[in-house]
């Protein structure tokens, strides 16, 4: 009820005279095109090792043009077998401790309304369990409360989009966040949008609803150049044929966006990996992706932070 209460408040600010929307610093519609430098520092290896990258590909959303890969010698690209995500792979050694990896790319983003469906597309992938969005007979059982309600897949959808919206915190304090663990994230009602996403994610498939899980970056809309500090992520379900986003983290930073974020995502982000628990051959010795979009580092069966840096140039944006 204080949630409740609070978003009234916001909109009602929104409304007075004069007052400025912080909509209009946050989403881009229509199209944005921007130049993304992705760099990759590789962190001291003592022995052998190996590191993985993603690389962007263009989808339905948006257009890309890898322009250079800069490396201080060869690189291979494999492919995730789970969900054909692009990957590049340097085997490494010592003597690249140090050593960096950057890819420019030229991007071309659509803003996601939704879109048809694929004919014949194989939506089973999207109603399975992965390994941190387990199917529980507890998230079913909240699922079909909160559903109760609705007739349709979309109603349905929708009255999970608005429970996990009002379930939950953006909040990354404490320990357990980030993983995109659903039911941590159903236990602490904290998190970040790997973690609202996964919980969205793990409701609707527990009642029939496919829905997949996709990260990337949020291109700042206020600004036409600098750095990136972290990464986003986001869902998209299926409902009467067509694939409907959404952005529950987002909605929960900026409530006046409630609305939107149920089914549009904007111009202004890049999407390098989709799905969870990638497989790539080779793949690491911990075993299969839990989501790629830092660069994956692996030495001695052991995982190692790599320094890492993004950074965008607006070249054009244009709104409806």
């Amino acid at each position: 009820m204080l949630r409740f209460l609070l978003l009234l408040a916001l909109l009602a600010l929104l409304a007075l005279p004069g007052s400025a929307n912080p909509a209009s610093k946050q989403i881009i519609k229509g199209t944005d095109t921007f130049l993304f430098t992705y760099s990759a520092e590789i962190p001291t290896i003592e022995s052998s090792g190996r590191i993985w990258l993603p690389i962007a590909s263009s989808d339905s959303n948006q257009k890309v043009e890898l322009l250079r890969t800069t490396a201080h010698k060869p690189t291979r690209e494999v492919k995730d077998t789970t969900h054909g995500n692009r990957i590049l792979v340097m085997d490494l050694t010592p003597e690249d401790s140090g050593k960096n990896i950057s890819l420019l790319y030229k991007v071309t983003r659509h803003e996601n309304t939704g879109h048809p469906a694929p004919e014949n597309e194989n939506t089973k992938p999207f109603l399975k369990a992965d390994s941190l969005v387990p199917l529980t007979p507890e998230l079913r059982a909240i699922a079909l409360e909160q559903t109760a309600n609705a007739a349709t897949a979309a109603e349905k959808a929708n009255a999970l989009y608005l429970h996990t919206f009002s379930r939950m915190t953006y909040d990354k304090s404490g320990i357990g966040w980030g993983r995109g663990d659903a039911l941590h994230a159903c236990d602490s009602r904290t998190g970040n949008c790997t973690d609202f996403h996964a919980y969205f994610i793990a409701l609707a498939r527990s009642i029939g609803i496919p829905a997949r899980f996709a990260i990337g970056f949020t291109i700042p809309a206020d600004t036409d150049s600098g750095t990136i500090s972290g990464y986003h992520c986001w869902a998209e379900y299926l409902a009467d044929g067509r694939w409907h986003p959404v952005d529950i983290s987002e909605a929960d930073k900026h409530p006046d966006l409630v609305d939107y974020y149920a089914s549009n995502h904007p111009a202004n982000r890049f999407q390098l990996s989709k799905g969870r628990d990638l497989t790539p051959a080779p793949l690491p010795d911990s075993g299969p992706i839990n989501f790629l979009v830092y660069p994956l580092v692996e030495s001695d069966g052991k995982l190692i932070d790599a320094g890492r840096t993004f950074s965008f140039e607006r070249i054009h944006q244009s709104t409806p």
